[in-house]
Parts: structure tokens; sequence; C-alpha cells
């Protein structure tokens, strides 16, 4: 019977690499196209790649967490006779929400979902009651022994001096994690010089606005959040200064017409991801709140595309709904020129008037930071674009 290769999504950008989470199939196992078969992570994406034919999986070339490249042939299905035809063109593969569960009986015949949950939980098979066919074990037996264990953290109690001596436990890194980590280091030590610009915004004109249009966007289904308003502003200083709407390369900075926005989006246990809002300067106040409900809605269920988080080439991170004040610096999204930050809405003082007619008033405030990369811009260039941000957020009709 022929044989038909399993190949590795294309579309992702030139030279960048998934790693191999899990198979969902064991090598001898029967499979039917289109059949979810393997989950791949790249750009903070689980995705997950079917069967190009039904058959069997005759053989796995690619193991779990090795590197995969664009194009690369992760396996091969022996395809029934009926169904031996040419698999179709890639198109983008279905976002993954959670990994799938499979069956276990020894430990050798482990899911690769339940392997990783026992490590991860320092847990093993024999601890775990199975509540699948025959008592094998699933994802959610795992997760629901892990429960009372992570609450009582078993820890080593040695009484000895040095560190590695000391209660704790060992949390393993998640590929995500580490992604997140190098682009990190790679960005602040090694890519660009970080300076931080910093100003305060009155929000008395935005939280007014908001307040009569609410209802009416609600009506539509639509959320009108803060930040909307800041994207909108977002476009408008970058209107003002272009070039933090860049890239730098050793010989020229590129300008891009298009204000593709990455917003920020804190996921409980995966990291950070910035999805990105499109043609953002094309947007009015409307489209922009509906566009960022699906994003940040799907990037929390875990069901963006690969493409979905690439090609920003500007960020905004309201790290402000979690309570931070401020932060500086704000970590440049390379390949990115610069990053808004946007901290905690909070009445504070402020001195209004003058002579015998100054007093203190309260008003709704913020905190606006601009991480920039000093090589594509000064500090009045810098100072440009802030204020042309706050004067849009506090004349804001």
């Amino acid at each position: 019977m022929p044989t038909i290769d399993i190949i590795a999504p294309t579309e992702q950008t030139e030279g960048t690499r998934s790693q191999l989470l899990r198979w969902l199939k064991r090598e001898g196992e029967s499979v039917e196209h289109d059949e979810p078969l393997v989950e791949l992570e790249t750009d903070k994406v689980t995705v997950e790649v079917a069967a190009p034919a039904a058959g069997v999986l005759r053989e796995i070339f690619k193991q779990e967490q090795e590197e995969v490249a664009p194009g690369e042939r992760l396996g091969s299905i022996e395809a029934r006779a009926a169904d031996a035809r040419p698999p179709p063109a890639q198109v983008a593969p279905a976002p993954v929400a959670a990994p799938a569960p499979g069956p276990s009986g020894s430990h050798a015949a482990l899911s690769p979902a339940v392997r990783r949950l026992l490590a991860e939980r320092g847990l093993t098979a024999a601890q775990v009651s199975g509540s699948g066919p025959g008592g094998r074990l699933t994802v959610d037996d795992v997760l629901s022994a892990a429960r009372p264990a992570a609450a009582a953290a078993p820890v080593r109690t040695q009484a000895a001096a040095s560190e590695s001596d000391l209660p704790g436990r060992r949390i393993p890194h998640t590929p995500v994690r580490k992604r997140i980590a190098a682009h990190m280091v790679q960005s602040l030590l090694h890519t660009a010089p970080h300076v931080t610009t910093l100003f305060e915004a009155d929000l008395g004109a935005v939280l007014e606005h908001r307040d009569r249009e609410r209802e009416s966007f609600a009506r539509e289904g639509v959320t009108l959040t803060l930040t909307a308003y800041f994207v909108q502003a977002c476009v408008t200083a970058l209107q003002a200064v272009p070039e933090a709407n860049s890239r730098w390369s050793e010989d020229e900075l590129t300008v891009y017409d298009v204000m593709h926005i990455g917003i920020a989006t804190a996921v409980e246990g995966t990291g950070l991801i910035v999805p990105v809002l499109r043609d953002a300067q094309s947007l009015d106040l409307r489209a922009t709140a509906r566009a960022l409900e699906d994003l940040t809605t799907r990037a929390r269920n875990g069901r963006l595309t690969p493409a979905e988080v690439r090609g920003g080439t500007f960020t905004l991170s309201n790290h402000g709904v979690s309570g931070s004040l401020w932060a500086a610096p704000i970590i440049i999204n390379q390949p990115q020129s610069a990053i808004l930050g946007v901290g905690k809405l909070e009445r504070r003082p402020v001195v209004r008037g003058e002579g015998a007619a100054e007093c203190v008033v309260a008003r709704p405030r913020c905190y606006l930071t601009l991480t920039l990369d000093h090589r594509v811009m000064d500090g009045h260039r810098a100072n440009r674009f802030m204020s042309t941000l706050v004067e849009r957020l506090e004349h804001w009709s």
C-alpha cells in the first residue's frame, strides 16, 4: 500500500522553527483522514497537524521536544487503498485549545500528554487512578490527582545551609516560557539600547465618552474597553512620529505604512501572548473594540493561529489591568522599535487654577511609558510621540 508523508506546516515565517510537543497516535495505530495526529508549538501558539490520509501510522521521524523546520517530514502513513490520494494543499493549521487525552496502561503505553503531566507534577502512573476504558489514565485523571498534591506542596525538609537543600519544588520550563525568556534577553541585552520616557495622562474625557457610548456598543455585542481608546491614540501618535512604527537594520530604517499593533495579553498557565490587530490605522473606535475583543478572547482560549501573533509593527502593553502603576523598561518586542506601557488608572490629586483660584482636585489619571530603541529615535521624538498620545486622550471627542 502507498506511503504518504506527514509534513510540518509551511506557512511559518522563513527561518522560524517549531517544537514537536506530542504525538496523538503511536506507531502501528490506525488513523482517519483529517484526524489530529501531532501537536506543534510555534510563536507561542499550539497547532495541530492532521493526518493527510486514512490508514496506519507506520513510522515517526521526529520525536517529542525536537525542533521542526517548516515543511519537514514528521512521519509517514501507510494509506488504505481507497484513501491513497496526495495530501491537500496546506492551509493554516487549526489552533489547539487543550492537550488531547490518550490511553494509558503500563507506563510505556501512556500517551505523550499523560507522560508530560506526570513528569511536570512529580507523579508516577501508580499514584493515579485511571478513569478511562480498562482503567487507563487520562489527562483529567492526572490533573485531578495533582491538585491536592500542589496544595500540600510536598518538599524535602533537610536542615542544610546551602540553597540547593532548601525546601522547594522544581517546575520544568515550558517551551513557551523558554522562548519568551530567550526573546527578552535577546531584545534587551543583544539587540536594542532601551530608553524609556514617562508621561501622565488625564482620562476624564475618555471616561465621559465611554460612559456615553458603552450602552450603544453593548447593544451590538461589543465591549468598549479603555484599550480600544489607547489603540486609537497610538494611531494618531504613530502618524505624528512614523519612525516609532519601524524596523531597524544595519543599513536602513524601514518605516511601515500600515500599523499592525500587537496587544500584549496575559494567558494563565501559558505566559504573555501578543496577538496583532492589523491595519489599526483604518479602524474606527467601534471596529477597534470589536477586533480587540475577538483577538484577546481567542488568545485566552488558545484559538489563535500562528499568523495572528506575527507581523506586528508596534506593541501596546496595558499592564495596569493587573495593578501596576508603571513599568520600565518594558522590553521591546523585536524586531519592532517601540512599545507603549499603560499603567493603572486611579484618581489622583491634581493642582488646578492659579493664584487665588488654585485648588486641588481628584482626577482619573494613569502613567504612560514609551520604551524605544535609541538607535531609531532620540528623546525629543519620543516625547513628541507621547505628547501627541496624551493630547489625543485628554481631548477625546
